[in-house]
């Protein structure tokens, strides 16, 4: 009966692509983080500089739309490059099984053999996976790749832009919708609330200790925050 239950249970769970899924979830925080940071740290900037509301909305908004298609930009070029390379794995790797399978099998067996099976067994495995799915059974094992979910571009750009653009709105909004007197600490209180959020997330899908990343992310957004305000009210002073 439990071992019904269990299952059932098991049977429910996303074995396939949770490492994937979790890779652009922590790329999706990263950019968001950045975005955050980037982006309150040109309108503390310039809100140091000038009161001009309009100055502060225009170089908050360039940022924004400048780091998403930056970040976009630079994740596609690198997961394209990934991409081709796992194309180029693979297809040396099914030249080998085509010109050498029985040496293929060997190592197969030989990387199991490895993990702890008995050499039998590790044969006996190697054998019924080569049967089943070379390529898959190789790729997987030898590389650590599945040739049925290779990594995305554009999938991997528009989280990067989304997820900048998201995070990037909140000191942007943050200083634009309070009065002049209050808006720098009302950015810099957003920043806080947003870091500690995407702290708290990136530790728990990295199991790490919460506090400790909060802390960091914390840290960061503000000296970012109190050097930029400084920045913009010395070289505000001097132009003036």
């Amino acid at each position: 009966m439990t071992e019904t239950m269990g299952d059932a249970v098991h049977a429910h769970e996303p074995h396939r692509d949770v490492g994937g899924k979790l890779n652009w979830l922590r790329a999706g925080v990263l950019g968001a983080n950045d975005g955050i940071v980037s982006v309150a740290g040109i309108v503390v900037g310039v809100a140091g500089a000038t009161t001009d509301s309009t100055a502060i909305l225009t170089a908050g908004i360039a940022g924004l739309v400048a780091g998403a298609f930056s970040m976009a930009g630079g994740e596609y070029v690198s997961v394209s490059t990934q991409r081709d390379t796992e194309r180029a794995l693979l297809r040396l790797e099914k030249h080998e099984l085509k010109t050498m399978p029985e040496a293929e099998e060997r190592e197969l067996a030989e990387i199991y053999e490895n993990k702890g099976l008995s050499p039998e067994l590790a044969k006996q495995v190697a054998r019924e996976l080569t049967e089943k799915d070379p390529l898959q059974a190789h790729a997987e094992a030898e590389l650590g790749i599945d040739p049925d979910n290779l990594t995305s571009p554009w999938q991997a750009a528009w989280a990067s832009l989304v997820a900048f653009s998201v995070g990037a709105l909140l000191p942007l909004l943050a200083i634009a919708w309070t009065s002049v007197s209050v808006r720098v600490w009302a950015c810099a209180l957003a920043v806080v609330v947003g870091l500690t959020l995407t702290g708290f997330v990136s530790a728990r899908l990295g199991n790490a200790q919460v506090g400790r990343a909060i802390a960091r992310n914390v840290g960061v957004g503000a000296l970012t925050m109190l050097v930029t305000y400084f920045v913009g009210v010395l070289f505000g002073t001097t132009v003036g």
